[in-house]
């Protein structure tokens, strides 16, 4: 063989060799690209109880549209929703994620509704290095002291309601407030937050009462209210518990004693459950509103002509985590856990939710939040046509700071 023909063969030889090795990585990057050939995201709520109609079955039809407008797959591997019921139970919740772990290869948990539901699971997943994207619960613990790496805060928080809600009532003179409050945790942080941007506002709180999760008779809760004194009561509860509350204020006629409800987390859901004529007047903050604007309006038609209702604040929040997590997949080329965090920090939020969005150290995704007055059944002019908008409340005014949360990853 001539010294150019042993050239050519070791040049042929070498590059065989080279291709092999890049196609041995390439399957290599493939395989850890997709764990177990599928990227499975389980839609974890409450389906059946006092938040079923807050998030519920609409959330999981949400993360559904999300998938099918990602195209169904990332990555080159499908996409699977899962869902189950967490009945507001800690412990339920907790044995779901933890098969859904173990034994089902469930990539990442959303939607939480429940802060001590969405904390222990949140708590779960951090043990096992999943990712969390909470979009129906609301405690700013999930992001200060008990933050996670891994864990992600979407739509809301009791920060930002009290900052809407809370700040625009003292300013316009509701300056003594006593609370009706869910006892657990999200009434809890809810009160605390509301409380102090009260009191830096000149404001007082003159008391409290605390009733549980689920209750059906508020009247002596609302008695004590009603007796305070205060000017304004607020309701530092959700659901339907917020629906029951103002709808039994009504048959005491403390509205028309002269104090003004606060409901701190009141949502598109609610007002069309209790309807306009029990709801109108009432001061609320929430991240989207189905009639904001043209892109804002997109959504929720396609969403109505699927499920049959408007989105709320939550489902909405639901369809934008789905799809950035997706996004971030992608941009990542693996559905590995530290990746894929990264890359949601990385990547900004820009849809139709969280336009300008931003994801901080802490996992606070923070967005514009806007302060809503419900309208008179005179004001509205067509089926759903429930908000006027107050205010704009820039994201960076609405959520803590990184800095400030008190996240111990982030001091």
């Amino acid at each position: 063989m001539t010294r150019l023909a042993r050239a050519l063969a070791r040049t042929t030889t070498l590059a065989a060799g080279l291709a092999l090795a890049l196609a041995a990585q390439a399957q290599a990057q493939g395989q850890k690209g997709v764990s177990d050939g599928v990227v499975k995201i389980g839609i974890l709520n409450d389906q059946s109880g006092v938040y079923a109609d807050f998030g519920g079955r609409g959330s999981i039809e949400a993360a559904r549209m999300a998938v099918e407008d990602f195209g169904g797959k990332v990555l080159d591997a499908p996409i699977q929703i899962v869902d189950a019921d967490h009945q507001n139970k800690p412990d339920i919740a907790s044995n779901v994620a933890r098969q859904w772990y173990d034994t089902d290869k469930v990539d990442a948990i959303m939607e939480l509704t429940t802060s001590s539901v969405a904390l222990a699971v949140q708590g779960l997943s951090r043990e096992k290095k999943k990712i969390t994207i909470v979009d129906g619960a609301a405690t700013t613990d999930l992001t200060g002291k008990q933050c996670s790496p891994y864990g992600f805060h979407w739509a809301y928080d009791t920060h930002a309601l009290a900052v809407g809600t809370g700040g625009s009532l003292v300013e316009t003179g509701g300056d003594a407030w006593f609370f009706l409050t869910a006892d657990y945790a999200f009434g809890t942080a809810l009160q605390a937050d509301t409380s102090k941007y009260v009191e830096a506002k000149g404001g007082k709180v003159v008391g409290s009462v605390r009733h549980p999760l689920s209750a059906q008779d508020f009247s002596s809760f609302l008695l004590q209210a009603q007796g305070s004194g205060a000017k304004i009561i607020g309701l530092a509860n959700a659901g339907l518990d917020t629906s029951n509350s103002i709808k039994q204020a009504a048959e005491f006629g403390i509205v028309q004693g002269g104090q003004r409800l606060a409901a701190l987390l009141f949502t598109l859901a609610e007002v069309h459950g209790i309807g306009l004529k029990a709801a109108q007047g009432i001061v609320l903050t929430e991240g989207y509103y189905w009639d904001l604007d043209d892109q804002a309006r997109g959504f929720a038609k396609r969403y109505m002509a699927r499920f049959g209702k408007m989105p709320s604040m939550i489902q909405a929040g639901t369809y934008s985590s789905v799809q950035h997590y997706l996004k971030a997949v992608r941009a990542a080329g693996t559905d590995e856990t530290e990746a894929v965090a990264a890359k949601m920090r990385e990547l900004p939020v820009d849809d139709f939710f969280g336009r300008g969005g931003k994801v901080q150290a802490n996992g606070r995704m923070v967005h514009d939040m806007y302060l809503f007055q419900v309208k008179s059944p005179a004001e509205s002019k067509a089926p759903w046509d429930y908000y006027k908008l107050l205010a704009t409340i820039p994201g960076d005014k609405a959520f803590l700071s990184a800095k400030d949360s008190g996240c111990p990853l982030t001091q």
